[in-house]
């Protein structure tokens, strides 16, 4: 993506507003995709991303070309993200404790959600979605950041220490202690790590869909528009992985979302303010 911004970058800084809205069009799925995982929640995502898409574009003058154009924005994607207020997933105050409370209480409870069998197929992914996405909310945001970074986004120490302006090692413990508090977790109660355990996505719909954790009318993950068409690792390439390594790869194979449409028309309506800031800088 670096290769082909900076024209773009100079000329959305004279107030080209084609290439303004070009470079916007280039980093937004990025963008919202860092947010949907950090705030676990679509309408947060789009909000936050769109804050996130005006700091960009209103501090371009700033942007110096020391690192790639991917880690400064990365760089205001996180920083906005570790500040912002707490948002709907968030407030829940969701811990490993209580995620493991809410595994036992629906496989104790009686009774399952019945659809139809391609509808039950969107409504288990929706379910194994919103449980991993449960996961890494139980961690703390610095932990939840730099676990992305490393393990969902697939950055070195180098890179994610100097998008979060930390030492390369001191990255290294935060991931080192996220994937040590998800792994943990999942070992114990994930029947796709460890085929040993009782939890199985299927098994927790039912209860899910009768407190409202899952709407199967309305899916925030499995329905969402993405780039690739399957969600979930295949079982024999998960027989041949640790678990630790499966853990990674469940994490990874999330969808790659696009950005809703009206991220790019919502951005257009401000865009005529921006555009005196951005000359301005």
């Amino acid at each position: 993506m670096d290769s082909d911004v900076n024209a773009l970058v100079e000329q959305a800084r004279e107030g080209n507003k084609e290439a303004l809205e070009q470079l916007v069009m280039k980093i937004q799925d990025r963008v919202y995709g860092l947010a949907i995982r950090m705030l676990s929640h679509p309408a947060d995502a789009e909000d936050a991303a769109q804050e996130i898409l005006i700091k960009i574009v209103t501090h371009l003058g700033e942007f110096r070309g020391e690192s790639s154009f991917t880690s400064w924005v990365y760089r205001i994607a996180c920083n906005h993200l570790l500040t912002t207020r707490k948002r709907r997933a968030e407030r829940r105050e969701v811990t490993f404790e209580l995620c493991e409370r809410h595994i036992d209480d629906a496989l104790a409870a009686s009774g399952a959600h019945t659809a139809p069998e391609a509808e039950q197929g969107l409504i288990v992914e929706e379910m194994m979605l919103s449980c991993m996405q449960g996961i890494l909310l139980c961690l703390s945001r610095d932990l939840r950041m730099a676990y992305i970074l490393s393990e969902v986004l697939d950055l070195s120490s180098a890179q994610g220490g100097n998008i979060l302006n930390i030492s390369p090692m001191a990255f290294r413990k935060r991931v080192s202690r996220g994937r040590t508090l998800i792994r943990n977790f999942m070992q114990k109660n994930c029947g796709i790590v460890n085929p040993g355990n009782r939890c199985k996505c299927v098994q927790l719909v039912g209860l899910a869909v009768q407190t409202g954790l899952i709407r199967p009318e309305r899916p925030l993950f499995s329905a969402h528009p993405r780039r690739n068409p399957h969600v979930g690792v295949p079982k024999e390439v998960l027989e041949h992985m640790d678990e630790e390594d499966r853990v990674k790869a469940l994490f990874r194979s999330h969808p790659d979302y696009i950005a809703p449409k009206v991220l790019l028309e919502n951005f257009r309506k401000v865009v005529q303010s921006v555009r005196g800031a951005i000359q301005g800088a």
